[in-house]
């Protein structure tokens, strides 16, 4: 592999919003927040609305995730 052209691979802990699970895992991505995780160390926040522990999927419960908003705040932008 050529060095410097590919992201960097750190460790990161992930926040499901949703039901407030976390989990460290590692990633490309980046974050601006951080937080200090059960071993001491500060890793980098990620916040997402959906992972295994609030699908449907693996939980059987119905969730609704609103994306309402994000749907009228896109033709409010682009409307001519």
């Amino acid at each position: 592999m050529r060095k410097e052209i590919h992201p960097e691979y750190k460790e990161v802990v992930f926040l499901d919003t949703s039901s407030e699970f976390k989990f460290l895992t590692k990633s490309t991505m980046t974050s601006d927040e951080t937080i200090k995780w059960e071993d001491g160390n500060e890793y980098p926040l990620i916040k997402i609305e959906v992972s295994s522990a609030s699908h449907p999927f693996y939980t059987g419960k119905k969730l609704f995730v609103d994306t309402a908003g994000r749907v009228e705040k896109f033709n409010k932008k682009y409307r001519k």
